[in-house]
């Protein structure tokens, strides 16, 4: 069941929001050659509770005692696509490292990713990852009130796969608010599904927007640790993603730090 926000509400997610923004910014600062993900992972906790924030993601979800996600941060390293968990890897140069944070403040959640380019990276990462920034880009520049999803998921499915990307089909960006996880599913692509129930956006409608673009095919694999998600061909992943309100003039993106 879809819930539109007030104005009141969003500005309660924009403060989550601004955490979230905050968190990101120290962990692009420290994610260098020779930081370990738990290291990252460390300072983010640090950082988001120091501003009265609860995280999200550790042991997410909280029904399922003892499986629950392991780390405040999801850090997923060049093949993993998401839900990475922070450990003892260490970064090295070259490195595309996906960051996903998500946190609540005063009941209200904010959720953002962003991917860090280490040092040299290739040629062909450099472009995943200017690529994939892009799509979420247009993804908030088409976004209006009484358009549809599907309108907006084909403009970033197109932009994508003409630059040689493909777009990871099996997780989606979806509605929050008082939860982290609401209605609706919000597709990167196209699908029979979503042309069959499509999201017409109203005024009041937030979403957690988050494309995953890969250098090579679209397939993922889980891997044993039941979170790691990779891509099947073990090829460069990356992922971006923003909260953003749908306003009566378009979008307002509420974990860019304002």
């Amino acid at each position: 069941m879809i819930r539109l926000k007030k104005q009141h509400e969003i500005e309660k997610m924009r403060a989550a929001g601004r955490v979230v923004y905050k968190t990101l910014q120290r962990c692009r600062e420290i994610c260098v050659p020779g930081v370990t993900t738990r290291q990252i992972d460390e300072e983010a906790y640090r950082v988001f509770t120091s501003l009265n924030a609860r995280g999200l993601f550790k042991n997410y979800p909280t029904y399922r005692p003892g499986e629950g996600f392991p780390s405040n941060l999801c850090i997923s390293v060049n093949e993993e696509v998401v839900h990475g968990i922070a450990g003892e890897r260490v970064i090295a140069d070259g490195d595309a490292v996906g960051i996903d944070c998500g946190v609540e403040v005063d009941g209200w959640c904010g959720d953002s990713a962003t991917t860090v380019m280490v040092g040299n990276v290739k040629p062909e990462v450099r472009r995943l990852c200017e690529v994939t920034e892009h799509v979420l880009k247009i993804a908030v520049e088409n976004i209006r009130p009484g358009r549809r999803w599907s309108q907006v998921a084909r403009l970033m499915q197109n932009y994508a796969e003409e630059n040689g990307l493909s777009v990871v089909k099996e997780f989606v960006g979806h509605g929050i608010g008082q939860k982290m996880h609401e209605d609706p599913k919000v597709p990167n692509y196209v699908s029979r599904e979503l042309l069959r129930d499509d999201i017409v956006l109203r005024e009041g409608l937030v979403l957690a927007i988050e494309p995953m673009c890969n250098v090579g095919g679209s397939a993922t694999e889980t891997l044993a640790d039941k979170w790691t998600v990779v891509t099947a061909d073990r090829k460069p992943s990356a992922h971006y993603e923003h909260t953003v309100a749908v306003t009566a003039s378009g979008a307002d993106v509420l974990t860019d730090g304002r």
